[in-house]
């Protein structure tokens, strides 16, 4: 069995002692799948990124007395890149694999990073992290069954889009404080940073001629707020970027959104139909407007989704509201009352 002593910091030692377990795991057949994953996730992620972990000898928490073979459980430490264009920012996760993984018992994630970027990590994603395997909104685990890879790629997404969504907050935070710089002392007023009300973030003055946009009422949840929008389309070219989408980014109000245009459209020409969709940063949102528009068979229709962030993360109902803020501005346009060419053209607010 290895020592359980610190090695000297070299990349060549590291990997040497891992390769001396994977060595001693494969000649145990109630533990070769383990140092088969293990050499797997080396050829992943580099040699360099996945090491035997050692309780740091200055630690003071609760860690600092266990060891990387304590009681039967191996752990190691992976040491990850957020996907691009955030590549720059590296994230440690350590694994604990019990005896008994993969035959009956799933393995244990835990987020050893205290700061993703330039932002602390707080208690909701360590708490996330640790949840990988025991949460409904993880990763599914199945007895017999490696699954390291599979819960090391849902934390990167989870610590992206945290990430992400601070990063956003400050800037919308850095331009609230512009805007109160920029105005006179007298006319300043209090502002919620996050928090638009509905009333001031669903006005936009003008569309190209012979479109028109149906803007259902904002949903709110923890400060943030989601507002769908849908307009009748005739040809994929008017869901460019050039039309509808260009003229709502020139509202300074939705342009500052967390995530303003989130969209999805669908256009039959004949008997083809042209689809496409947008996640906006928002990763999988577009998609899921797709496929709402799919099992709508709303056809012919642009919806977009403007996400304001309220520096609350909402998890996975965030895709809830988004879902719905976009079912509520279809409805609300006349797209789910009828087939597609007996739909009249709305009974909603029009811009």
């Amino acid at each position: 069995m290895p020592s359980s002593s610190p090695p000297s910091n070299g990349p060549s030692d590291l990997r040497g002692e891992l390769a001396l377990v994977i060595a001693e795991l494969l000649e145990r057949p109630d533990r070769e799948s383990v140092a088969s994953e293990l050499q797997v996730l080396q050829s992943i992620y580099g040699d360099d990124a996945i090491r035997l972990w050692h309780p740091p000898a200055k630690e003071s928490n609760h860690l600092r007395h266990v060891d990387s073979r304590d009681e039967g459980t191996l752990r190691y430490e992976a040491e990850l890149s957020l996907p691009s264009p955030h590549d720059e920012i590296t994230v440690r996760v350590l694994v604990s694999i019990p005896p008994t993984y993969p035959v009956s018992s799933p393995p244990q994630l835990q987020l050893l990073s205290r700061y993703i970027g330039a932002f602390g990590a707080d208690s909701a994603l360590f708490g996330s992290v640790l949840r990988t395997f025991i949460s409904v909104n993880g990763v599914e685990w199945a007895p017999d069954t490696v699954c390291v890879f599979d819960g090391l790629t849902s934390v990167i997404e989870r610590c992206t889009t945290w990430y992400e969504e601070h990063l956003t907050a400050e800037k919308a935070g850095e331009l609230v404080r512009e805007d109160a710089k920029a105005q006179p002392e007298s006319e300043r007023i209090e502002k919620i940073e996050h928090s638009p009300s509905p009333e001031d973030i669903i006005t936009i003055n003008t569309l190209p001629e012979g479109l028109e946009l149906f803007t259902a009422e904002a949903i709110t949840d923890r400060k943030s707020a989601f507002v769908g929008r849908a307009c009748r389309i005739t040809h994929p070219s008017q869901a460019s970027r050039r039309l509808v989408l260009s003229y709502l980014m020139t509202d300074r109000r939705i342009s500052r959104a967390a995530h303003p245009i989130i969209n999805a459209w669908r256009c039959q020409i004949g008997t083809l139909i042209h689809q496409d969709n947008d996640d906006d940063g928002e990763t999988a949102a577009g998609g899921r407007l797709a496929h709402l528009l799919q099992i709508l068979e709303v056809n012919n229709v642009l919806v977009i989704v403007t996400r304001y962030f309220g520096g609350i993360h909402l998890g996975p109902d965030r895709f809830k509201h988004i879902n719905q803020a976009a079912r509520n501005a279809l409805d609300l346009g006349g797209f789910l009352d009828a087939p597609e060419t007996k739909r009249s053209l709305g009974r909603g607010q029009r811009h």
